[in-house]
């Protein structure tokens, strides 16, 4: 197996953990080979994942010798690069097209629009747009409003407007964030109407267009903005069943319009009175390590999931029966980022499984929205979703995250 990865990943842990367990081989394809050290051993490649067409013909190069029998990308990132380079090696994949719309939230929004599936009214606004088209824009979308990039992820560059001036400052902060990481500079940024309801999280496959719900997580922690950092997530979920039918009967249309057809799914919907409104739709599982939350009845991860159907393998999707849940540990202010102290404590907490810090100290770091990590995360099994729920906040309680705001970064990331 190909597994893709940036270079900036802590991802790859996890699927070569769940490769290893599924006795398959890997290959790791990187921009940055150097950059991922021994990576545990495995072989590496190099290819340019930002040049699809490039990265696809060395990916090709590389089965002439050493034949691959699935290609996969943790995330975003590598996601079309996965899909071209199966589809030219004749393995089971996504239409790149298709994971390309979802890569691309002004793309992902006209398809839905096309499809008539349920989500907010927008507007994409290009680079030139001055003041008054932008706080027009806002006006004929719907107060309030929310100003984003649109290939950006982990909520960077996502900000509230309550009124059409709100809208005009949202709008130049977000195309500062999006130049600074590299976005290009003639590319549109979206205005959609807020959505008011209850967000959950869906992760999901793709089996020949048929799609087989994983897990469906909430999030206690309102996500009203101005800013949309997440924090809790939280398995089963405990909305009633007619707001569940309606968010998976939404993200099924959703992918239908996108023109997903195989792999993994996350996405991330609004749901009130029976009513849901489509947020976002990924060709990738869940971001982070929030995956580590997730068990099922066999004991797989959601990792081996993906490897075992990439490799055409049948697998066990069912969900084991306790309730899990993942908090992800907020960037507080900018600065440079000394330690998270009380980690005993916090573990000493019943209920909490574990915790995983992921920046290193002495890194400068920035919060949303100019950033897009997290400081790691917090894991949590009970009996009920709400015990679950209560381990995580009181493990954040027992929490001392010391930062030095005396160097603060001027870079946007973490």
């Amino acid at each position: 197996m190909l597994l893709i990865v940036p270079s900036a990943t802590y991802r790859a842990k996890d699927f070569l953990d769940a490769a290893r367990a599924l006795g398959v081989e890997v290959v790791v394809g990187s921009e940055e080979v150097h950059a991922l050290g021994p990576l545990m051993g495995t072989r590496s490649l190099e290819i340019p994942v930002r040049d699809t067409d490039a990265a696809v013909d060395a990916v090709v190069a590389h089965d002439r010798v050493a034949p691959l029998d699935a290609v996969v990308a943790v995330d975003d990132v590598g996601a079309v690069v996965a899909a071209a380079a199966a589809e030219r090696l004749g393995l089971p994949h996504n239409p790149p097209d298709a994971v390309a719309a979802a890569r691309d939230k002004l793309a992902m929004r006209t398809r839905l629009r096309a499809a008539e599936v349920p989500q907010p009214p927008f507007v994409a606004v290009t680079p030139d747009a001055g003041s008054p088209h932008i706080a027009a824009a806002a006006r004929r979308v719907g107060l309030p409003c929310v100003v984003k990039p649109t290939t950006l992820s982990a909520s960077q560059g996502v900000i509230r407007a309550d009124t059409p001036q709100d809208a005009v400052s949202a709008a130049q902060r977000v195309r500062a964030i999006a130049r600074a990481e590299g976005v290009t500079a003639d590319a549109p940024i979206l205005l959609e109407q807020f959505v008011r309801g209850a967000e959950v999280a869906i992760e999901a496959v793709l089996a020949s267009g048929e799609l087989t719900v994983l897990a469906v997580f909430d999030k206690p922690d309102p996500l009203d903005g101005p800013f949309f950092e997440e924090s809790i997530y939280v398995t089963p979920s405990r909305l009633p069943p007619d707001d569940l039918g309606a968010a998976t009967r939404a993200v099924e249309a959703a992918t239908r319009a996108l023109g997903l057809v195989h792999g993994p799914v996350h996405a991330e919907v609004r749901v009130e009175h029976g009513r849901a409104s489509v947020i976002e739709v990924a060709a990738r599982t869940i971001g982070g390590l929030c995956s580590r939350a997730l068990q099922f009845s066999t004991g797989q991860t959601l990792e081996q999931l993906v490897i075992a159907q990439a490799l055409g393998r049948r697998a066990d999707v069912r969900q084991a029966p306790d309730a899990a849940g993942v908090l992800m540990l907020p960037i507080p202010r900018a600065g440079q980022f000394l330690a998270v102290e009380g980690q005993s404590d916090a573990l000493a907490v019943p209920g909490v499984t574990g915790i995983e810090i992921t920046v290193a100290p002495g890194r400068r770091i920035v919060p949303v929205p100019e950033g897009n990590r997290y400081l790691g995360f917090i894991f949590a099994r009970g009996s009920r979703p709400d015990r679950v729920e209560i381990a995580l906040r009181r493990a954040l309680a027992s929490l001392h995250i010391v930062i030095d705001p005396g160097a603060q970064s001027a870079s946007g990331t973490a």
